[in-house]
């Protein structure tokens, strides 16, 4: 069964970030049932920003949608004042509060020192507590400079990296294999 994994990027063009979720990504395509769609701010439509969701546009809307009806996710951001963009949250202020429970979540943030790593623990992991995402225990938070352009990772990322693979195929697997209410029959009991 082909998985539907989605890599969610809270920024709107090539950044480290993108870098650090293609690497997690990959690991994860090496497996023969996996899809990964890549997704950032600029797939979303011009009234994104709105505060209603019924109001999103088509390309807003499918952003959301696409997020709430994955597999897996894998969410990166950038750290800016020892926090996520007020963007990023955004976006998630628009998914349904049901739809990312018990999903299998790699949670990443790259910033430019090590004054931001715990940002990944103090803040992405509280926002998918809400959700009751099923976050992997292994988060990933990088520097900066350990992502430069020359196609290498320090060896201790690439650990971690591994690690959150690792665990993030087993809940995948378990995903799979249990039974009860998904996110698609919580849309369909609202219809009524």
């Amino acid at each position: 069964m082909m998985r539907n994994i989605v890599s969610f990027v809270g920024c709107d063009r090539p950044t480290k970030v993108h870098r650090l979720t293609q690497a997690i990504a990959a690991k994860l395509e090496a497996e023969n049932d996996v899809s990964v769609t890549h997704l950032d701010l600029s797939h979303a439509g011009p009234n994104l920003f709105t505060v209603n969701r019924k109001a999103l546009d088509r390309q807003s809307e499918s952003l959301i949608s696409e997020i709430e009806h994955c597999d897996a996710l894998i969410v990166g951001c950038p750290v800016y004042q020892g926090s996520y963009p007020g963007l990023f949250k955004h976006v998630f202020d628009l998914v349904h509060p049901f739809a990312l429970r018990g999903r299998p979540t790699v949670l990443c943030a790259v910033g430019g020192g090590h004054r931001h790593a715990l940002v990944v623990e103090h803040h992405l992991r509280p926002l998918f507590g809400f959700f009751e995402a099923g976050t992997v225990a292994t988060g990933i938070y990088a520097c900066s400079v350990e992502l430069e352009p020359d196609g290498l990772l320090p060896p201790a990322l690439e650990e971690r990296i591994d690690s959150a693979v690792d665990q993030i195929r087993k809940q995948l697997v378990q995903s799979h294999q249990a039974s009860g209410i998904r996110w698609k029959d919580v849309e369909l009991l609202e219809q009524f």
